[in-house]
């Protein structure tokens, strides 16, 4: 009876015949974003990769971004299917999101794709980010820090459906 109740679930539930092993988890401690972030250049706005993993068919990126406050902040639109998902370290500011750009320059690819680059966004919403807070930006999304109380650090992570980043 046992064999019998057997055949009949591998009947219904097969097993898959080229079964792969699950892709291993990827590690990113805190002290290694600390010190990741201690790194980058005090003078300069940076948004370097920590770590980007192949999870099977698309790449997911942990990139650390410092900015000071004393740089002048573009607004952005990455032409891209890249969602970033921000988290704040330290710092605050204003973040707006959505709108348009205002004066876009259409000059610079990298990364996982061209980003235009405005002086500011009319018609976005603006937010209070501080440290803790998470903001999802979905791809396409124009996006600003119209104003910082200080240098800020961020991680951001970029899922990206497209495998454009490099592998680190």
């Amino acid at each position: 009876m046992r064999k019998g109740l057997f055949v009949l679930l591998v009947a219904l539930f097969p097993l898959p015949s080229s079964a792969q092993p699950p892709l291993p988890a990827t590690d990113i401690t805190a002290a290694d974003v600390q010190a990741f972030v201690k790194q980058l250049p005090p003078n300069a706005v940076s948004d370097r990769p920590i770590r980007v993993v192949d999870v099977g068919g698309y790449k997911v990126g942990v990139y650390g971004v410092f900015r000071p406050k004393s740089v002048k902040q573009d607004a952005v639109l990455h032409e891209t299917r890249v969602t970033e998902v921000y988290q704040m370290i330290e710092g605050a500011g204003t973040l707006v999101t959505g709108g348009s750009l205002v004066d876009p320059d259409k000059g610079t690819v990298g990364g996982v794709g061209r980003t235009v680059r405005g002086s500011r966004i009319e018609g976005g919403v603006s937010r209070r980010v501080t440290k803790g807070d998470i903001v999802i930006i979905p791809a396409g999304t124009p996006h600003w820090w119209s104003q910082l109380d200080g240098d800020i650090t961020y991680v951001i992570i970029r899922p990206d459906p497209e495998g454009r980043q490099a592998l680190k």
